[in-house]
């Protein structure tokens, strides 16, 4: 399964709003008609799903890790992240 490309939100400035599903069966990130759905393989525990999700955004998105950063739901399924220049 390919991740979809969302170079298109790595302008600086721009706000991903997305859904978590952590314990998944696979990593992938999926654009879906509710929204981006990401999923990943580990366990929300010490931060350890959020760590995934945002390795797995920023290679789709195209930008480094350290351009992403969680502004809102650090401890929820829905999560904003937003590019930083």
């Amino acid at each position: 399964m390919t991740n979809p490309d969302l170079s298109h939100l790595s302008a600086p400035g721009t706000e991903i709003a997305l859904r978590v599903t952590p314990k998944a069966s696979r990593n992938a990130v999926k654009q879906e008609k509710g929204g981006l759905r990401v999923y990943v393989t580990t366990v929300p525990e010490g931060g350890k799903a959020n760590a995934a999700v945002v390795k797995l955004l920023a290679k789709a998105v195209g930008v480094p890790k350290t351009r992403l950063r969680l502004v809102r739901g650090q401890t929820s399924r829905d999560k904003v992240f937003i590019v930083l220049d």
